[in-house]
């Protein structure tokens, strides 16, 4: 399959090999819309919402005017080369070892080291847990899903761009996520599950924020439902996400 132009203007995608492997792509001098490239690439579970989730992104690019996006199943999308063509680097419902090349790897962490934005959508925490690197960069392994329900979500910090317009709470059907490793520490939650909500206690964060190098990541739990991504309230969070991190 060739990566799949929805908005914009198909940038030329390099292979995924280069001379300098050491080489920073970073984003180019941009004044106009974001330039986003979304990774929907599965090598483990594969989500029936993808499909929802390419025409949603598509639909927020053209409707917002903000952001132009390429989708792509492709990891050679995904180089050095090609990434000095956007801004933000979106892993969305991806799922599995993902088979990056070691080159590959450091090409993602050193475009945003070096000022470029990325986000993680759902399943993204499923992935690369044989790349140390990467739960740095997505901020927490998954560990399981114990509630597919309708629950209630904590919005912590209702004036975050991300999350703006949320309100204090909202409920939603969904399946929530567990990590590995609570990620708190080291990131500024914007979102968290509502422990009573599904009958339990403890601190279960869903979406969180945080600065890499010179550039910004942001991940956020939520998307295993179609009904999710039709959600204007999860909209609302794409594109916010989508701003901050591609902001300097």
């Amino acid at each position: 399959m060739k990566p799949l132009l929805t908005v914009g203007l198909l940038l030329a995608l390099g292979g995924c090999s280069s001379s300098n492997p050491t080489t920073t792509p970073s984003p180019t001098a941009n004044n106009g819309p974001i330039r986003v490239l979304m990774l929907t690439a599965t090598q483990g579970f594969r989500h029936d919402s993808i499909g929802t989730a390419q025409t949603v992104m598509s639909m927020l690019a053209a409707s917002s005017g903000e952001f132009r996006v390429t989708i792509t199943e492709e990891l050679p999308a995904v180089s050095a080369n090609s990434l000095t063509g956007y801004d933000v680097l979106v892993f969305a419902l991806t799922s599995g070892e993902l088979p990056f090349t070691t080159e590959q790897k450091t090409t993602i962490l050193n475009f945003v080291n070096g000022g470029g934005g990325f986000m993680g959508v759902h399943s993204a925490a499923d992935t690369l847990y044989e790349w140390p690197e990467y739960e740095r960069l997505i901020g927490a392994y998954f560990k399981e899903h114990p509630w597919t329900q309708r629950a209630t979500v904590v919005v912590e910090d209702p004036t975050h761009p991300a999350v703006t317009g949320l309100g204090a709470s909202f409920s939603i059907d969904e399946e929530f996520y567990t990590f590995r490793q609570n990620p708190r520490p080291n990131v500024q939650v914007l979102l968290r599950l509502d422990a009573a909500s599904v009958g339990s206690t403890g601190d279960y964060p869903l979406a969180w924020v945080q600065s890499f190098g010179r550039g910004k990541t942001y991940y956020n739990a939520l998307g295993h439902n179609s009904s999710t991504w039709n959600d204007t309230r999860f909209q609302r969070q794409l594109l916010g996400g989508i701003r901050w991190v591609a902001t300097p």
